[in-house]
Protein backbone atom coordinates (compact mmCIF):
# COMPACT_ATOMS: atom_id res chain seq x y z
CA UNK A 1 0.00 0.00 0.00
CA UNK A 2 2.71 2.26 -0.27
CA UNK A 3 2.57 5.94 -1.38
CA UNK A 4 -1.30 5.38 -0.68
CA UNK A 5 -2.78 8.76 1.67
CA UNK A 6 -4.79 7.61 4.58
CA UNK A 7 -6.88 10.28 6.36
CA UNK A 8 -7.81 9.24 9.65
CA UNK A 9 -10.23 11.91 12.10
CA UNK A 10 -9.29 11.52 16.08
CA UNK A 11 -6.30 9.92 15.35
CA UNK A 12 -3.75 11.45 17.99
CA UNK A 13 -4.73 9.28 20.84
CA UNK A 14 -6.20 5.90 21.49
CA UNK A 15 -7.53 3.61 18.84
CA UNK A 16 -7.15 6.55 16.16
CA UNK A 17 -3.12 6.80 16.98
CA UNK A 18 -2.67 2.71 16.93
CA UNK A 19 -4.53 2.72 13.98
CA UNK A 20 -1.89 5.71 12.19
CA UNK A 21 0.93 4.07 13.63
CA UNK A 22 0.01 0.45 11.61
CA UNK A 23 -1.27 1.69 8.62
CA UNK A 24 2.03 4.13 8.66
CA UNK A 25 3.99 0.59 8.93
CA UNK A 26 2.52 -1.14 5.84
CA UNK A 27 3.70 1.91 4.13
CA UNK A 28 0.77 4.36 3.91
CA UNK A 29 1.10 8.34 4.13
CA UNK A 30 -0.86 9.09 7.26
CA UNK A 31 -2.82 12.78 7.60
CA UNK A 32 -3.51 12.94 11.31
CA UNK A 33 -6.62 14.90 12.60
CA UNK A 34 -6.78 16.06 16.31
CA UNK A 35 -9.05 18.80 17.70
CA UNK A 36 -8.13 18.93 21.47
CA UNK A 37 -5.43 16.92 21.70
CA UNK A 38 -3.05 18.85 19.41
CA UNK A 39 0.19 17.83 22.06
CA UNK A 40 -0.47 13.83 21.13
CA UNK A 41 -1.18 14.30 17.97
CA UNK A 42 2.12 16.82 17.45
CA UNK A 43 4.24 14.24 18.95
CA UNK A 44 2.51 11.24 16.81
CA UNK A 45 2.96 13.02 13.72
CA UNK A 46 6.93 13.64 14.52
CA UNK A 47 7.24 10.02 15.40
CA UNK A 48 5.56 9.06 11.92
CA UNK A 49 7.78 11.05 10.12
CA UNK A 50 11.36 10.47 12.23
CA UNK A 51 10.74 6.52 11.01
CA UNK A 52 9.84 7.54 7.31
CA UNK A 53 10.50 11.12 6.40
CA UNK A 54 7.72 13.40 5.05
CA UNK A 55 4.89 10.92 5.66
CA UNK A 56 2.75 12.45 7.70
CA UNK A 57 0.96 15.61 9.15
CA UNK A 58 -1.47 17.02 11.49
CA UNK A 59 -4.62 18.86 11.00
CA UNK A 60 -6.73 20.49 13.91
CA UNK A 61 -10.68 21.48 13.56
CA UNK A 62 -13.19 21.06 15.58
CA UNK A 63 -15.38 18.47 13.00
CA UNK A 64 -18.80 19.64 15.15
CA UNK A 65 -18.58 22.68 13.19
CA UNK A 66 -19.58 22.31 9.81
CA UNK A 67 -17.72 25.14 8.25
CA UNK A 68 -14.51 23.98 8.63
CA UNK A 69 -14.85 20.82 6.78
CA UNK A 70 -13.76 22.14 4.04
CA UNK A 71 -10.47 23.70 4.61
CA UNK A 72 -9.95 20.58 6.62
CA UNK A 73 -10.28 18.19 3.39
CA UNK A 74 -8.61 20.27 1.36
CA UNK A 75 -5.83 19.89 3.35
CA UNK A 76 -5.43 16.33 3.71
CA UNK A 77 -5.67 16.07 0.32
CA UNK A 78 -3.30 18.71 -0.47
CA UNK A 79 -0.60 17.25 1.69
CA UNK A 80 0.44 14.62 -0.58
CA UNK A 81 -1.87 15.11 -3.52
CA UNK A 82 -4.19 12.39 -3.20
CA UNK A 83 -6.62 10.44 -0.99
CA UNK A 84 -6.99 6.93 -0.81
CA UNK A 85 -9.21 6.10 2.77
CA UNK A 86 -11.17 8.34 4.83
CA UNK A 87 -11.27 6.49 8.60
CA UNK A 88 -14.43 8.26 10.61
CA UNK A 89 -12.91 7.26 13.79
CA UNK A 90 -13.11 10.53 15.62
CA UNK A 91 -15.85 10.02 18.33
CA UNK A 92 -17.26 11.53 21.46
CA UNK A 93 -19.02 9.09 24.38
CA UNK A 94 -20.84 10.04 27.53
CA UNK A 95 -23.92 8.83 28.83
CA UNK A 96 -27.25 11.14 28.35
CA UNK A 97 -29.77 9.93 30.71
CA UNK A 98 -33.06 10.88 29.41
CA UNK A 99 -34.16 13.75 31.62
CA UNK A 100 -30.37 15.73 31.44
CA UNK A 101 -30.14 15.58 27.28
CA UNK A 102 -28.91 19.07 26.19
CA UNK A 103 -29.09 20.60 23.31
CA UNK A 104 -24.80 20.73 23.40
CA UNK A 105 -24.83 16.59 24.11
CA UNK A 106 -26.60 16.56 20.59
CA UNK A 107 -24.55 18.94 18.71
CA UNK A 108 -21.44 17.08 19.87
CA UNK A 109 -22.47 12.86 19.84
CA UNK A 110 -24.78 13.46 17.05
CA UNK A 111 -21.88 15.87 15.01
CA UNK A 112 -18.86 14.02 16.09
CA UNK A 113 -20.35 10.30 15.41
CA UNK A 114 -22.68 11.02 12.40
CA UNK A 115 -23.05 14.00 11.58
CA UNK A 116 -18.87 14.97 10.73
CA UNK A 117 -19.02 11.63 8.72
CA UNK A 118 -21.54 12.68 6.43
CA UNK A 119 -20.16 15.37 5.32
CA UNK A 120 -16.37 14.24 5.52
CA UNK A 121 -17.61 11.59 3.03
CA UNK A 122 -19.29 13.94 0.89
CA UNK A 123 -16.18 16.16 0.75
CA UNK A 124 -14.12 13.47 -0.13
CA UNK A 125 -15.39 10.99 -2.71
CA UNK A 126 -14.28 13.58 -5.53
CA UNK A 127 -10.76 12.75 -4.09
CA UNK A 128 -11.73 9.00 -3.17
CA UNK A 129 -12.93 8.11 -6.50
CA UNK A 130 -10.25 8.97 -8.62
CA UNK A 131 -8.28 5.66 -7.20
CA UNK A 132 -11.09 3.88 -6.01
CA UNK A 133 -10.51 4.45 -2.54
CA UNK A 134 -12.48 3.53 1.10
CA UNK A 135 -14.41 4.74 3.23
CA UNK A 136 -14.23 3.15 6.75
CA UNK A 137 -16.28 4.39 9.27
CA UNK A 138 -15.72 3.46 13.27
CA UNK A 139 -19.24 2.24 14.68
CA UNK A 140 -20.49 0.27 17.87
CA UNK A 141 -21.79 -2.65 18.95
CA UNK A 142 -24.30 -0.64 20.68
CA UNK A 143 -25.94 1.11 17.67
CA UNK A 144 -27.57 -2.43 17.89
CA UNK A 145 -27.74 -3.26 21.25
CA UNK A 146 -28.14 0.07 23.37
CA UNK A 147 -26.37 1.03 25.79
CA UNK A 148 -28.25 2.30 29.22
CA UNK A 149 -28.36 6.24 29.78
CA UNK A 150 -26.76 6.45 26.49
CA UNK A 151 -29.41 7.30 23.92
CA UNK A 152 -27.65 10.29 22.13
CA UNK A 153 -24.77 8.14 21.13
CA UNK A 154 -26.55 4.84 20.57
CA UNK A 155 -28.87 6.81 17.90
CA UNK A 156 -25.73 8.29 16.51
CA UNK A 157 -24.13 5.50 16.27
CA UNK A 158 -27.09 3.70 14.90
CA UNK A 159 -27.24 6.50 12.11
CA UNK A 160 -23.84 5.74 11.13
CA UNK A 161 -24.41 2.33 10.38
CA UNK A 162 -27.24 3.21 8.09
CA UNK A 163 -24.89 5.51 6.56
CA UNK A 164 -22.46 3.07 5.67
CA UNK A 165 -25.04 1.20 4.18
CA UNK A 166 -26.67 3.85 2.10
CA UNK A 167 -23.27 5.04 0.88
CA UNK A 168 -21.79 1.51 -0.09
CA UNK A 169 -24.50 1.32 -3.00
CA UNK A 170 -24.37 5.38 -3.77
CA UNK A 171 -21.23 5.42 -4.47
CA UNK A 172 -20.24 2.24 -5.63
CA UNK A 173 -18.22 0.97 -7.64
CA UNK A 174 -15.69 4.21 -7.63
CA UNK A 175 -15.58 4.08 -3.88
CA UNK A 176 -16.25 1.12 -1.23
CA UNK A 177 -18.00 1.96 2.15
CA UNK A 178 -17.49 -0.12 4.96
CA UNK A 179 -17.35 0.07 8.76
CA UNK A 180 -15.51 -1.92 12.21
CA UNK A 181 -18.07 -2.19 14.94
CA UNK A 182 -15.58 -2.50 17.90
CA UNK A 183 -16.65 -3.93 21.27
CA UNK A 184 -14.68 -3.66 24.37
CA UNK A 185 -11.11 -2.88 23.01
CA UNK A 186 -10.06 -0.71 25.80
CA UNK A 187 -11.53 0.51 28.91
CA UNK A 188 -12.86 3.94 28.96
CA UNK A 189 -11.15 6.54 30.09
CA UNK A 190 -12.98 7.46 33.22
CA UNK A 191 -12.36 4.84 35.56
CA UNK A 192 -14.31 1.56 36.01
CA UNK A 193 -15.15 -0.62 39.30
CA UNK A 194 -13.49 -3.80 39.06
CA UNK A 195 -17.09 -5.22 39.40
CA UNK A 196 -17.76 -3.16 36.42
CA UNK A 197 -15.17 -4.76 33.99
CA UNK A 198 -16.11 -8.05 35.56
CA UNK A 199 -19.50 -7.64 34.52
CA UNK A 200 -18.35 -6.85 30.68
CA UNK A 201 -16.25 -9.76 30.29
CA UNK A 202 -19.22 -11.97 31.36
CA UNK A 203 -21.26 -10.47 28.18
CA UNK A 204 -18.00 -12.15 25.91
CA UNK A 205 -17.63 -15.03 24.53
CA UNK A 206 -13.94 -15.10 24.50
CA UNK A 207 -13.93 -13.62 28.20
CA UNK A 208 -11.30 -11.00 27.36
CA UNK A 209 -11.29 -7.37 25.60
CA UNK A 210 -9.45 -7.11 22.52
CA UNK A 211 -6.49 -5.02 21.82
CA UNK A 212 -6.15 -1.64 19.55
CA UNK A 213 -4.28 -3.73 16.76
CA UNK A 214 -7.85 -6.28 16.87
CA UNK A 215 -9.28 -2.78 14.93
CA UNK A 216 -5.66 -1.48 13.23
CA UNK A 217 -5.84 -5.03 11.45
CA UNK A 218 -9.27 -4.80 10.84
CA UNK A 219 -8.98 -1.82 8.87
CA UNK A 220 -6.24 -2.86 6.98
CA UNK A 221 -8.51 -5.93 5.38
CA UNK A 222 -10.87 -3.58 4.51
CA UNK A 223 -8.42 -1.64 3.06
CA UNK A 224 -6.84 -4.61 1.04
CA UNK A 225 -10.52 -6.19 0.23
CA UNK A 226 -11.61 -5.07 -3.13
CA UNK A 227 -14.80 -7.01 -3.41
CA UNK A 228 -15.97 -5.87 0.21
CA UNK A 229 -18.59 -3.34 0.73
CA UNK A 230 -21.66 -2.20 3.07
CA UNK A 231 -20.19 -4.10 5.80
CA UNK A 232 -20.05 -3.51 9.10
CA UNK A 233 -17.36 -6.09 11.16
CA UNK A 234 -18.26 -6.51 14.13
CA UNK A 235 -14.34 -6.63 16.43
CA UNK A 236 -15.89 -7.33 19.74
CA UNK A 237 -14.98 -10.86 21.27
CA UNK A 238 -18.69 -12.16 20.25
CA UNK A 239 -20.54 -9.78 22.81
CA UNK A 240 -22.88 -8.72 19.84
CA UNK A 241 -24.05 -12.23 19.28
CA UNK A 242 -23.80 -13.54 22.82
CA UNK A 243 -27.27 -14.54 24.74
CA UNK A 244 -27.63 -12.28 26.72
CA UNK A 245 -29.36 -14.52 29.69
CA UNK A 246 -27.43 -17.52 30.78
CA UNK A 247 -31.00 -19.92 30.71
Amino acid sequence: MTNKVAFITGSAKRLGANTARHLHAQGLNIVLHCHHSKNEGEELCEELNKIRANSSILTVADLCDISQLPVLVDSAFNAFGRLDVLINNASAFYPTPIGSVKLEDWHSLVGSNMQAPLFLSQLCTQYLAVNHGVIINMTDIHADRPLKDHTVYCMAKAALVAMTKSLAQELAPNIRVNAVSPGAILWPEVNLADDEKQTVLDQIPLNQIGCPDDIAQAIEYLIRAPYVTGQILAIDGGRSIASATKA
